[in-house]
């Protein structure tokens, strides 16, 4: 089969995609590829999952040189607190036409639609990661889906390693969004493997390099308005403490103020609304809470977790608002919940929060859980006050129109409910039972010997 059009000249000789080999017939820009292959190659016009930083540059060149296709930008504002005008001077320098240049502020849906149904089910991977960048993956996937649709294009692409989560994330949701697509993996395909190459591959392209950036990053960062991580480099031994200049989004906990700050938060139906009564957008309330969490040094994480590709990696998270939010969520939920409807979704939590880890926002089983988490949530209504001190989040009064907290019920003097003690001794002797049969049983076996 023939491969006409935008077939890539790669830099490295006649290997293609996942290391397979080109066999070349006829002339010599024409190449022949495996049949499971050819389609891939066939490309008119790529959606690029474009930052503007250094490697996602890098990537949009190498896209028009290798696949000599048209490419589009999109970047997506979920709140990383970058100014994001120099990625579209940027992709206009490397002749991006402006009307494929998509910069698109995405912070109230990433909110509405992503964060707050996953705090909903205080989902935490491995008991502790909020998940934030995994949480924003589905959405930059969707969006570039639909970019792809209204412009026509057949590909998109992402800057995602080969050994990480993100390009299992990304791409099970253009696959799940649209079946069809064609997918580009840079990283899976060049030859570009170290930071030297990918400068001189810069410096031959007239790709603008940051003095920073010509050596060694010591880190790399990912950053939404949900938490920022870092990861690599100086935090790839994990017998070695997380360096003091790695974090940015947080104070440290032992300079934070000797003084307690006192926030309130509003519930409704599981979603906060009000900030010390101030009703706000969640886009606005979390960077509210953000700017408490940081004065306070609250929300940092160092943790080695399990990539869902198999390996452990070292990571280091600052969610300071998250884990504001996610204290009195669970503040309000211990009063309006019933015991088996908390019970049952502490149990499902895990499993959710792997769905979202491993990138399966977009399947039948998280929309069942999800069914089922927001079903739990119509009468998780009411405000929470949480004390901040020192890096802790800590709840310490909450009340609801809903509460199911009877202090008539539960008082050591004399209730006005009715609550007969002596209602417990057959309760109490019913749940023996088998207990005091498998006592007997024993006793048996000991008379025998």
């Amino acid at each position: 089969m023939r491969v006409l059009g935008c077939s890539p000249a790669h830099p490295s000789g006649p290997r293609g995609l996942a290391g397979h080999t080109w066999r070349r017939t006829g002339d010599a820009g024409d190449r022949t590829m495996p049949q499971g292959d050819a389609h891939k190659r066939q490309v008119k016009k790529v959606v690029l999952a474009y930052s503007g930083g250094l490697d996602t540059s890098i990537i949009l060149k190498w896209l028009q040189t290798t696949y000599g296709c048209e490419v589009v930008t999109f970047t997506a504002d979920l709140g990383q607190g970058e100014e994001l005008r120099p990625a579209r001077e940027k992709a206009l320098l490397l002749g991006i036409k402006p009307q494929n240049i998509f910069i698109e502020d995405l912070r109230e849906e990433f909110m509405r639609d992503y964060v707050f149904p996953m705090f909903r089910a205080n989902a935490l991977y491995e008991g502790a990661y909020l998940l934030g960048t995994s949480i924003a993956r589905p959405l930059i996937a969707k969006r570039q889906v639909e970019i792809a649709e209204k412009v026509g294009a057949d590909a998109v692409a992402h800057g995602a390693t080969g050994k990480g989560n993100d390009q299992v994330r990304f791409e099970l949701s253009y696959y799940a969004l649209k079946p069809d697509v064609t997918v580009i993996a840079p990283w899976r395909e060049w030859d570009l493997r170290s930071r030297e190459a990918l400068i001189a591959f810069a410096e031959q392209h007239q790709i603008p390099i940051a003095k920073d950036k010509r050596g060694e990053a010591p880190f790399s960062v990912d950053a939404n308005l949900l938490h920022a991580s870092s990861e690599g480099k100086v935090l790839e031994d994990p017998a070695q403490e997380v360096p003091d200049y790695v974090y940015s989004r947080t104070l440290n906990p032992q300079a934070a103020p000797d003084a307690p700050a006192y926030v309130v938060l509003e519930f409704e139906r599981g979603d906060a609304v009000a900030l010390d009564g101030k009703r706000l957008t969640p886009a606005n309330l979390l960077s509210a809470l953000n700017a408490f969490g940081r004065a306070h040094g609250i929300g940092r994480l160092d943790l080695v977790e399990n990539r869902f590709v198999g390996m452990k990696s070292r990571g280091m998270y600052e969610t300071p608002g998250g884990t504001i939010l996610l204290a009195a969520h669970r503040g309000i939920e211990s009063i309006t919940l019933d015991r088996g409807a908390a019970h049952l979704k502490d149990e499902l939590m895990p499993k959710y929060a792997e769905l979202i880890y491993n990138g399966f926002w977009f399947t039948p089983e998280r929309e069942m859980l999800q069914a089922a988490i927001d079903a739990s949530q119509e009468f998780v209504t009411g405000t929470v006050k949480l004390k901040l001190y020192k890096g802790h989040a800590s709840v310490v009064a909450r009340s609801s129109p809903y509460s199911l907290y009877d202090q008539d019920l539960v008082t050591f003097e004399e209730g006005k409910v009715a609550y007969d003690h002596r209602d417990a001794e057959g309760f109490i002797r019913l749940n023996a039972l088998r207990l005091r049969t498998l006592a007997q049983r024993r006793k048996k076996m000991k008379l025998k010997k």
